[in-house]
């Protein structure tokens, strides 16, 4: 049966070729507007080295800091220090793990003795951070606690700037100057893309090392990466911050007057990707809502085109269909040949309108994907592994589906209630 409406929706297509290309075009743009809109979010949250685990990870990007003294409502919004991290996230044991880590990047000078610098985009993390996040060393391995309770001067570097300052990616165990200070290579990785935004950097270091992240007891350049053991231990891990987050209140408001506020924190991917400030809690309803208000739009005005054409089609088919419910053949089945012989087609335009949407998001990264807040030493790179995900095609598939019922359906309905006598006619009514 399939086959047959396959031969028929071809022989559609191949008598009115005009009309067909108009069909297919109208809608692979369509699908190729709405695929961009999904990627755009979805290169966000889909998991992809090093950040393979984003499905089970929980931030903590800033924090809130109010002060019974400065009145209600008031509050100082910004990184954690490292003591305030420590104290409320790292013992944390529902947990796999917890990693503590600068916020963003900061441009670098690197050099070697006696020769030019360049620029990389330095973070200073802890040594779980090479646990949480999944970076593929290409040689050496990354610092260990020792060497980052130890404030030793080590770092891992990625491919581009080891070849940039060495001549080679295989550099482990060399050294370098990092703002004029010496630091041996622990190991080298894969480059990684700026999409990837906790784990982005082109070199890392101990912040231990460094020892300046801190600008007061709550608040400094940090930020905070739990690791889940599943998705299902969000809210137990979410309860216990809270529990901290009160026991670390109390002892604080009564001797300072200082106090956390949670904004229920940690939040998930999805939802620390769209935050917009500090001081107020990202709201995924409103997102969801604002997207599929687009998603509506984008599908509706093509579908009704595509109704109208597909009507058109359907009138010079009228004989065609008479004939058919005379020998039997029900409204029923009538309907799903026009819907399925129209899903076809749709498809077909699918597939052109995907691979269009990844031409463009692949050739521009920097255009889609760059993030104004982030000032970077790289622009965003965009990669088959990041783009091909299994949601991609599903998403792609269903807005298929759903522009095919919306462009076919009326028409059909309208064609399978003309009476036959009016239908082998040629008429509509």
């Amino acid at each position: 049966m399939f086959k047959q409406y396959y031969t028929q929706a071809i022989a559609q297509l191949r008598q009115h070729p005009l009309i067909s290309a108009i069909c297919i075009v109208g809608t692979a743009l369509c699908i190729f507007l709405i695929m961009l809109v999904v990627m755009i979010q979805q290169v966000k949250v889909a998991p992809f080295s090093p950040v393979s685990n984003r499905d089970r990870f929980l931030h903590v990007t800033y924090t809130s800091v109010g002060n019974k003294n400065w009145g209600e409502g008031n509050s100082s919004n910004g990184p954690l220090s490292v003591r305030l991290a420590r104290e409320l996230y790292m013992p944390l044991t529902t947990a796999e793990s917890v990693t503590i880590y600068t916020c963003g990047t900061e441009a670098t000078p690197l050099s070697l003795p006696g020769l030019p610098s360049i620029t990389a985009d330095v973070r200073k993390t802890d040594a779980v951070y090479f646990h949480v996040f999944d970076f593929q060393f290409v040689d050496g391995k990354p610092y260990n606690e020792a060497t980052f309770n130890a404030g030793q001067a080590a770092a891992v570097l990625t491919e581009s700037v080891s070849r940039a300052l060495f001549g080679t990616a295989k550099s482990a165990g060399k050294e370098f100057l990092l703002n004029h200070a010496p630091y041996r290579v622990a190991g080298v990785v894969k480059d990684v893309s700026t999409l990837a935004t906790k784990a982005y950097g082109q070199v890392w270091i101990p912040f231990t090392s460094a020892n300046d992240t801190d600008y007061d007891e709550q608040q400094g350049e940090m930020s905070v990466t739990i690791l889940a053991k599943s998705r299902g231990d969000f809210d137990k891990i979410c309860a216990e911050v809270e529990k901290r987050t009160n026991e670390y209140n109390a002892k604080t408001e009564k001797t300072t007057g200082i106090f956390i506020i949670n904004r229920n924190r940690p939040y998930d991917q999805e939802k620390d990707s769209i935050y917009v400030g500090a001081n107020n809690e990202p709201d995924v309803t409103a997102l969801h809502r604002k997207q599929i208000i687009i998603f509506v739009i984008l599908l509706l005005v093509p579908a009704i085109n595509l109704s109208s054409m597909t009507q058109s089609r359907m009138r010079q088919r009228m004989a065609e269909i008479g004939a058919r419910r005379a020998f039997g053949c029900t409204r029923a089945e009538l309907m799903c040949q026009v819907v399925m012989e129209n899903l076809i087609t749709t498809l077909l335009a699918g597939v052109l309108g995907l691979l269009f949407s990844f031409l463009l998001a692949s050739q521009c990264g920097d255009l889609l994907f760059q993030e104004s807040r982030l000032l970077l030493n790289a622009s965003p790179t965009v990669n088959a592994e990041i783009l091909l995900q299994p949601s991609t095609f599903l998403y792609a598939l269903l807005f298929c589906f759903v522009l095919n019922l919306l462009s076919s359906c009326v028409p059909a309905w309208k064609a399978s209630r003309v009476p036959i006598v009016n239908a082998l006619g040629g008429r509509i009514s």
